[in-house]
């Protein structure tokens, strides 16, 4: 069928189907303004940190150190705020305040990235590796800020970015949003994101095309750590406080939701409309299962599940498309 011949389609009808199947078990309760707007809320904490392991996918690479990274950005801006302004603080006089703590954040998440981006591509370790080991590397420099203990004591400001809304709209959705916008405009419209689709797809061809493919995966990496970085001011804002060991569970989501999106995680192949939808169809399922108060470990096994499952139907479409689109019918 047409209809199902691309990971979106079939994604919509999933995300569909959770919707109505999570609205038939508990109607009053997931279907009231209450839940919606607290779903509205709740997301963007990990739909974030999604997009940025979709830019890394992309180029057949994975970033592993976004939850270090977050939680690293998140302690240094409220360890500052904690420092220089004090929580009975006004609004406009905490601006300036929240102006250098949420730079210095999105600063150390590029940090955070560009060495990423070095060990990837100027030392040519496996991705996974090097993202899994620079990210235990960051949880240890937030923990030994912080004594492993959180750090909180901010002024009423700080919780808008998390819990505010803007024209009666939540203000992480509005951040997401903007977020998923710029990088879909970012993949599809410009020459950064048209290289890095072609080094996803063929490393070699795309280093025969005269691209600097160290520069790229560099901006690729320092990309993802910035978005880490808005992740954790999120985060911190959401839970009026910063502590290293926040969002632990968030790194399988993050993956689970860019394969389940489309994203192939050999590279090459990916959109964000289908990111933005299996954000949505997590959360249904995430809310639904958590309304039938089903346990945080049966939770997890079953998004490893999922992912597995989603893994090997996106393997088979992608081997036959592939088979389809050789010349001649040859397989390669």
């Amino acid at each position: 069928m047409k209809v199902l011949s691309t990971p979106e389609s079939r994604l919509a009808i999933i995300t569909i189907a959770v919707f109505v199947m999570m609205s038939a078990l508990s109607p009053d309760r997931f279907l009231s303004e209450g839940n919606l707007t607290s779903m509205a809320f709740q997301f963007p904490e990990f739909a974030i940190l999604a997009l940025a392991m979709t830019l890394t996918m992309m180029t057949g690479g994975i970033d592993l150190s976004v939850i270090g990274v977050a939680n690293l950005s998140a302690v240094v801006a409220a360890t500052l705020l904690a420092s220089l302004a004090p929580a009975g603080i006004g609004t406009l006089e905490s601006l300036p305040w929240l102006a250098l703590a949420y730079g210095a954040a999105l600063i150390v998440g590029a940090i955070a990235g560009a060495i990423n981006g070095l060990l990837v591509a100027r030392l040519a370790l496996p991705p996974i590796l090097a993202t899994l080991g620079s990210g235990l590397v960051f949880t240890g420099f937030a923990v030994a800020l912080t004594g492993g203990s959180a750090v909180m004591g901010f002024p009423e400001s700080v919780a808008w970015l998390g819990n505010g809304t803007l024209f009666s709209i939540p203000v992480p959705l509005i951040v997401f949003a903007a977020l998923a916008l710029a990088l879909h405009v970012l993949l599809t419209r410009t020459a950064f994101g048209l290289r890095a689709t072609m080094y996803g797809a063929n490393p070699l061809a795309a280093l025969y095309a005269a691209i600097d493919t160290h520069r790229l995966l560099l901006r690729v990496y320092i990309i993802s750590g910035a978005f880490a970085a808005v992740a954790g001011l999120v985060i911190m804002s959401r839970a009026n406080s910063a502590k290293a060991d926040y969002g632990s569970s968030y790194l399988l989501l993050a993956v689970l939701i860019a394969v389940l999106g489309g994203v192939n995680p050999y590279g090459g192949r990916g959109r964000v409309i289908g990111v933005v939808l299996a954000v949505l169809s997590m959360q249904f399922l995430s809310s639904g299962l958590n309304m039938l108060q089903v346990s945080n470990f049966a939770r997890e096994l079953i998004w490893g599940a999922l992912l597995i499952i989603v893994m090997l139907i996106n393997t088979i479409n992608w081997q036959r498309r592939h088979v389809t689109t050789t010349p001649s019918g040859e397989k390669s």
